[in-house]
């Protein structure tokens, strides 16, 4: 089947090849529910590893170029700032991405279409779509133009407080301990709302876990939990209350 041409006002642009919309905007519970799930491009789990790294990419480019002076453990920490979960469900939402996608029943009636991590999965598999699509250039323009309400503030050099896995891992290099490794301990759940459970480990320190209804958001906490445990190591009055297990 030949691929159509198909104008997407959200993002103002026109796919030369709809597929690649399609599949950006389908969520795995719409192509579990549709018996999709074969080696065929289906739904937007691989368009989102792709936008992921794409964002990265452009957001470095721009910190680059933009913030000459910053030294490059801040620069990490201010990419944060831009590419942090909430901040692009905070995007997706000023362009309403979440009517337009595709996904099961359940998850519609759970709130989907509202929820943090499947809106930034949503944003990001697009991005990878528009890439594969458009090329670099056409990918820039559309980046530059949505984060540009942000630009101000998060390119001002503060960082993001609620990076911990940054944090982490600043504080790892600092006291030469080497790099976090974070793995995905256990998915519990329906397949429409599954709660991720991911580790933070150091070293031959005993691993933190932590849980959320995203990896990303899973991954933070844990991060969190290390750094609490090892900043209460130095301190041992510092607060450790945190969301883990």
């Amino acid at each position: 089947m030949l691929s159509m041409s198909k104008y997407f006002p959200p993002i103002d642009y026109t796919f030369q090849n709809e597929a690649l919309l399609t599949a950006a905007l389908t969520h795995k519970s719409r192509a579990q529910d549709l018996a999709l799930c074969t080696e065929e491009e289906q739904d937007n789990q691989r368009l989102e590893f792709l936008g992921d790294a794409v964002l990265d990419l452009f957001i470095s480019d721009y910190l680059f170029h933009v913030r000459p002076k910053l030294p490059e453990g801040i620069m990490s920490r201010v990419r944060s700032c831009f590419v942090r979960e909430n901040r692009l469900a905070e995007v997706a939402r000023s362009i309403k991405l979440g009517k337009y996608l595709m996904i099961s029943q359940p998850e519609d009636n759970s709130g989907g279409r509202e929820k943090n991590s499947l809106l930034a999965d949503a944003l990001e598999a697009l991005l990878g779509a528009v890439f594969l699509d458009g090329g670099p250039k056409e990918t820039r323009k559309i980046i530059m133009k949505l984060w540009s309400p942000f630009f101000g503030c998060c390119a001002s050099g503060e960082p993001d407080i609620t990076d911990y896995k940054t944090a982490l891992q600043e504080y790892t290099q600092r006291h030469g301990m080497g790099l976090p490794i974070y793995s995905l301990a256990n998915t519990v759940g329906p397949a429409h709302h599954p709660t991720f459970f991911m580790s933070a480990q150091i070293g031959n320190l005993p691993p933190r876990t932590a849980m959320a209804h995203s990896k990303k958001e899973a991954a933070q906490l844990a991060a969190k939990a290390l750094l609490e445990e090892l900043n209460n190591e130095e301190d041992p009055n510092a607060d450790t209350s945190c969301h883990c297990v």
